[in-house]
Order: structure tokens, then C-alpha cells, then sequence
């Protein structure tokens, strides 16, 4: 049995910088899918203050129960219900979106579950549709802070497979799947916001 509303504090943290970045970003989207919505804190903020997009969480098995709960504490009428999402399990059975978001995911999954990812989003994404994805990243191999250095060693130490990603590694896989680097947002805590769209 799991646990229901899962809480993270980085979520409550982050929140409002992302939500300012969604606000411009997506002001002209219809749909959006969140890849990895986690404890659900943040479909559920987004959805609630971006009333004009229809919001898709997805997530693996184990979080949809905790964004399920946070869902019916609000019942917003333009929050799916969360679906079962594996990037490694495709094609994705989604429908075509105007917009995906994640957060936090790309330095938790492996870099074949990146690769997975990024295929996955080139399907998923109509024309001219823009992925956003927030977290910590490395340019040409340095990190941008020493803060940002020791969470990629620690996380490295919880499973060699996990690492802060390159954003050069990133936007390959990105061209890779018609995708062109828009804007790149600086964010608090060292993290960015990298949004591109679909050419």
C-alpha cells in the first residue's frame, strides 16, 4: 500500500519561480503532459493557477496514489487524472500534447531513460510544441556552482547510473527529435529552466 500525498519541500520551494516561467512559456499552450509528477504538488499548483491549460501528471506506478490525493483536495476541473508513465516503456501511450514539463526527473533516471525521454517527447509533441524542463545542468562539462558538484557526486554515490546532465548531451537529443534551444532560464538554487520548441 502507498502512501498517500507524498510531500517535498523542493516542490514547495520551487513552485512559484517555475510557475512565473509556465506563465510566459506556455501562455499560448492548450495541453501540457508532466513527465515525473512525483508527489503531485506541482500538477496540482500549476494547474490551479494556469486555468487555461489541460493538465496531464503521469509518473511510474508507485507516485500516482500521492498525486491522486493531492488532486481531490482541489478538483480542478482542468487536472487529468494521472496516468502510469515509464519513458523506457514505449511508444508512450499518450495523446498528442502542445507542451510537456518536468521537473527534477533528468538527473534521477539513467542516460538510457534520457534517451528514452527525449524519444519519447519528439513523439508526443504536435508542431511547434515546447518542452520545458527544470533542474540542475552542467555546461561543456563544468558545473555552474560547487553546491551543484557535490549533488551530482552524491548523487553518483545512491546509484552510478544518476548524474547531473550536460546540457550539450541534452540538446543532441533534443536536435535529434526537431527540437531547437530557445531559452535558457536561470533559476534559484542553481537550477535552470531549458525550454525548446518544436521546428
Amino acid at each position: 500500500m502507498y502512501n498517500i500525498k507524498q510531500y517535498s519541500e523542493s516542490c514547495e520551494q520551487n513552485k512559484g519561480p517555475i510557475l512565473e516561467v509556465l506563465q510566459e512559456v506556455f501562455k499560448d499552450s492548450k495541453t501540457v503532459l508532466e513527465i515525473g509528477s512525483g508527489s503531485g504538488q506541482h500538477a496540482v499548483y500549476f494547474a490551479k493557477h494556469l486555468k487555461h491549460l489541460n493538465w496531464q501528471p503521469s509518473d511510474l506506478a508507485e507516485n500516482i496514489s500521492s498525486i491522486q490525493g493531492w488532486a481531490a483536495d482541489e478538483a480542478l476541473s482542468n487536472l487529468n487524472p494521472p496516468i502510469k508513465l515509464d519513458v523506457l516503456d514505449q511508444p508512450w501511450k499518450v495523446s498528442a500534447v502542445d507542451a510537456i514539463f518536468s521537473a527534477n526527473s533528468l538527473h534521477i533516471m539513467s542516460w538510457d531513460m534520457v534517451e528514452q525521454f527525449f524519444r519519447g517527447v519528439g513523439e508526443a509533441l504536435k508542431s511547434q510544441g515546447k518542452l520545458l524542463v527544470y533542474g540542475p545542468f552542467s555546461y561543456n562539462g563544468a558545473h555552474t556552482s560547487p553546491s551543484n558538484k557535490r549533488f551530482d557526486q552524491y548523487l553518483k554515490q545512491q546509484n552510478t547510473l544518476s548524474g547531473v546532465r550536460d546540457f550539450i548531451d541534452l540538446d543532441q537529443l533534443a536536435k535529434g527529435q526537431g527540437l531547437s534551444i530557445v531559452e535558457d532560464y536561470a533559476m534559484p538554487t542553481n537550477n535552470r529552466c531549458l525550454l525548446w520548441e518544436r521546428t
